[in-house]
């Protein structure tokens, strides 16, 4: 019996739901993807805020072709000198705070999670994390021990000791942090929450507290990092630099790519005692670097950035329906409030019935995300919202 390509993907590769949409793409170019019918679907959530500037972006695909061709993997990361290694980190050390000044590049958001916790240990010598509820930091069993939601991390204990989980965005969390703490690790935005955006203070007092005790901070911006908030990092609007920065998801321009940023005096601490105190194979892969180097010039060369602003405030215009409860965005990043997870799921099935791909968040079932690349244009927003206001007007409750 000869199989088609469906029937295989659910046969022989792992699944992670019982449920996946199983959609058949063939080609992505830009703020569309084609399933194997020919059929064109917006993509309103840039691969989860994977394609700031789109997908296939040409100059990301010339750099790719050019590199692959010169040179792919040669050695475990850190041991010789990679060209699209140094241009990359350069390149981001020029856009960041002075402290923020050595990269070590991962394959993903979560081992860049994973880097950062064993850094901050190291360095400071202590054993105690702080994270927060509902703050999502990947699927490693490190990252998995930091996330925020008892549901997701249940199934897998034992998992790391000496983490507390404190409420977000809360003075009296603050309290908890002490010279037994090693670093605070939390989201800038909270992305799974479904865009939960802290107060200004709250993210300076936490800043303060860290300063105070000797505890590093880290901010993850592996999802809102890179001008999905509106400016290229998000700690940007809020007056504060962290210790460490976690970065991934758009920092490779579609290819796999993670990076955990600190002091070149705080990163030292992994070359001794002992040596290669911190490894990987793959991390910083040539290709991906190539790849994150021309797709954060083109985000820079583009003026994607100024844009986003003033494209949230259309979503936010154009999204109006008695059934949507809330909105709540920082740039283009945006979540829809509806009643229910079911009431959000008819939505989502009827966009993606009508060609425009959409979703909801790990800790908000009842919000529709919206995170299209930064490219989306006026007219695209404007069609993207009447499909939703279309499918809001048939939904059965």
């Amino acid at each position: 019996m000869h199989m088609n390509n469906r029937q295989l993907f659910l046969r022989h590769v792992a699944q992670t739901s019982d449920a996946p949409l199983a959609l058949e793409i063939t080609k992505a170019q830009g703020m569309y993807m084609w399933d194997a019918d020919g059929k064109r679907m917006m993509d309103l959530i840039a691969g989860i805020s994977v394609c700031n500037i789109g997908h296939c972006h040409p100059k990301v695909v010339k750099a790719i072709q050019e590199q692959a061709q010169s040179y792919m993997h040669l050695l475990v990361y850190g041991e010789l000198v990679q060209s699209p290694q140094v241009a990359f980190a350069s390149l981001l050390t020029q856009h960041l705070p002075a402290t923020l000044n050595s990269v070590y590049f991962t394959n993903s958001g979560a081992e860049a999670v994973e880097g950062a916790m064993k850094l901050a240990k190291r360095y400071t010598g202590r054993t105690g994390i702080i994270a927060f509820k509902n703050d999502y930091h990947g699927s490693t069993q490190g990252a998995l021990s930091l996330i925020g939601q008892e549901e997701w991390r249940n199934a897998y204990r034992p998992l790391l000791p000496d983490i507390q989980h404190l409420d977000y965005n809360d003075f009296s969390s603050l309290d908890y942090i002490t010279t037994h703490t090693a670093c605070v690790i939390a989201e800038t935005v909270q992305g799974e929450a479904g865009v939960r955006v802290p107060q200004q203070a709250w993210l300076q007092a936490l800043r303060g507290k860290c300063t105070q005790t000797g505890t590093l901070l880290v901010l993850d911006e592996i999802q809102c990092g890179l001008g999905r908030n509106g400016t290229l990092w998000a700690f940007e609007q809020f007056g504060i630099v962290p210790d460490i920065l976690l970065l991934g998801k758009a920092l490779g321009g579609g290819m796999p790519l993670g990076a955990f940023i600190a002091d070149k005096e705080i990163m030292w601490c992994l070359t001794n005692n002992p040596v290669l105190g911190h490894i990987t194979t793959f991390g910083g892969h040539p290709v991906s670097c190539a790849a994150g180097l021309a797709g954060m010039q083109a985000l820079l060369d583009e003026q994607l950035i100024p844009a986003v602003k003033a494209k949230e405030q259309l979503f936010r215009n154009c999204l109006q329906h008695p059934a949507i409860k809330e909105i709540r965005s920082l740039g283009l990043m945006m979540a829809v409030e509806l009643e229910s997870f079911p009431v959000n799921k008819q939505v989502i099935d009827y966009c993606i019935s009508r060609g425009l791909l959409t979703d909801w968040f790990l800790f908000s079932a009842e919000s529709l995300r919206i995170a299209p690349p930064l490219i989306i244009t006026e007219k695209e927003i404007k069609e993207a919202c009447g499909l939703i206001i279309e499918a809001l007007n048939k939904v059965k409750r």
